[in-house]
């Protein structure tokens, strides 16, 4: 999809702007305090599971009590970038083979396409040298991780919900949930290397030891998601010189999602969503300034 310019309009206080920035869909949500260039800017990836679109992402995540422009990026293969034949064909894909297919493509590009959006959204809504915030649920977690540890853009903090930390142990643990055996390749181990951040945890001290929060559902898969995210904690409290950088928290009662299904379209916020979305604020207005 080619760049799209649009008017530079300058949103009014709290008045949320959709569009497409440099071929990348995304909602973006001025600072509480109004627009201004030295306020802290957040961006936010959704999940594939509900909610899969930056609209619901949005609506389950606002974090509206935050002095910081909200930033909410599509990614590809979901909602507007469906691919032709729809969820049917995203299923397909992902039958066939999730980690080629999808997450292995989904993450690449999203993290390459994000450089030129987000200099497009700083041009359009003035955005100036403010703290940068990165927050992702599942594979947009995986996403937010990529942008911080290859240095996409210097984030002061990360907010990571259900997240996608070892791509490896997550599939396997999938397969078993449905009852099948991935059969890892070469190439699909290459992006399992890439999406193993507990591998790579000397790379968050390279990026400056951003504040990393970790929050996970309790009804989540253990060895999917609840595991993976305590190795990391334990790997970055061993590696930062202030171990009160890192955080895990386990949400009471939730699972993987954050939303209802369908999760395409903004809905009520559900309360395990508002828990996290209380504890997204707290943390990024403490590391964001």
């Amino acid at each position: 999809m080619p760049a799209t310019n649009e008017p530079a309009n300058e949103p009014a206080t709290n008045e949320a702007v959709s569009g497409v920035a440099a071929g990348v869909p995304f909602i973006a949500v001025p600072p509480a305090g109004g627009p201004r260039p030295s306020a802290p800017a957040v961006v936010a990836w959704h999940m594939m599971d509900a909610p899969r679109t930056e609209a619901a992402f949005a609506a389950a995540l606002p974090m509206n009590d935050l002095d910081a422009w909200r930033i909410y990026m599509g990614l590809p293969l979901s909602g507007s970038r469906l691919p032709e034949g729809g969820v049917d064909e995203l299923m397909r894909l992902g039958y066939e083979d999730a980690v080629l297919n999808l997450q292995g493509p989904v993450v690449s590009q999203a993290v390459e396409e994000f450089p030129d959006a987000f200099a497009t959204l700083r041009s359009r809504f003035d955005l100036g040298a403010g703290p940068i915030g990165l927050v992702g649920g599942s594979i947009g977690a995986a996403v937010a991780l990529q942008v911080l540890l290859e240095q996409r853009v210097v984030a002061s903090a990360a907010v990571l919900v259900s997240p996608l930390i070892q791509l490896r142990q997550s599939v396997d643990a999938m397969a078993r949930q449905f009852g099948f055996t991935y059969t890892w390749s070469d190439e699909s181990s290459r992006i399992a290397e890439r999406l193993d951040v507990v591998a790579r945890a000397a790379e968050f001290v390279e990026a400056g030891e951003p504040a990393v929060l970790l929050a996970v559902g309790e009804q989540d898969d253990a060895d999917g998601f609840r595991v993976p995210a305590a190795a990391l904690r334990e790997k970055l409290r061993e590696l930062y010189a202030d171990d009160e950088r890192i955080e895990l928290v386990e949400i009471a009662g939730m699972g993987h999602a954050l939303a209802e299904e369908p999760g395409v379209e903004p809905a009520p916020q559900t309360r395990y969503a508002a828990e996290v979305d209380r504890q997204a604020v707290a943390w990024l207005r403490t590391h964001l300034g």
